[in-house]
């Protein structure tokens, strides 16, 4: 089948598609945007998280063809058309928060949803359920929830 959609701005279409190909895979080995990464492919790890229609979801879960006619948003597109960093990115790496880089695109973006809500100064006990369903496993989540709250302190003053 042909998918059509709208991948960070941008339309995109793709043929072939397998009707239970997954929409990671659909992003990665055929658009070639490799950001969001493939781990558990069950929806528990939130490596592959990106946004659908504006949400956050698990690109793994997701079949390539629900995407038809959709937006998609990648980490890859967080910055923007001009390939800067979008300020959550900025403080992941200033807060020493990238560590092997597998969990960090579902981080990226599950952090930008939130900080994007109604709630843009998040205690720790809302950064903490916000991020529940992403997995790191480098980590003690401490400079993750230091770049949490930097991006959300630098949103504030802005």
């Amino acid at each position: 089948m042909r998918i059509r959609l709208t991948v960070n701005g941008a339309t995109r279409t793709a043929d072939d598609v397998w009707e239970g190909e997954s929409l990671l895979y659909l992003l990665r080995e055929r658009l070639g945007l490799p950001g969001s990464k493939n781990a558990c492919e069950q929806g528990e790890c939130g490596s592959c998280t990106v946004y659908l229609d504006g949400l956050p979801v698990c690109s793994c879960l997701v079949a390539a063809g629900q995407a038809n006619d959709r937006e998609v948003g990648t980490v890859e597109g967080l910055g923007g058309q001009e390939a800067e960093l979008d300020p959550v990115q900025q403080a992941f790496v200033e807060a020493g928060a990238v560590q092997c880089g597998f969990c960090t695109p579902g981080l990226l973006v599950q952090t930008h949803a939130l900080l994007a809500s109604a709630n843009q100064a998040p205690s720790d006990e809302e950064i903490r359920e916000a991020l529940a369903g992403n997995l790191c496993r480098c980590t003690g989540y401490e400079k993750i929830l230091d770049a949490v709250r930097l991006a959300s302190a630098r949103r504030s003053c802005s």
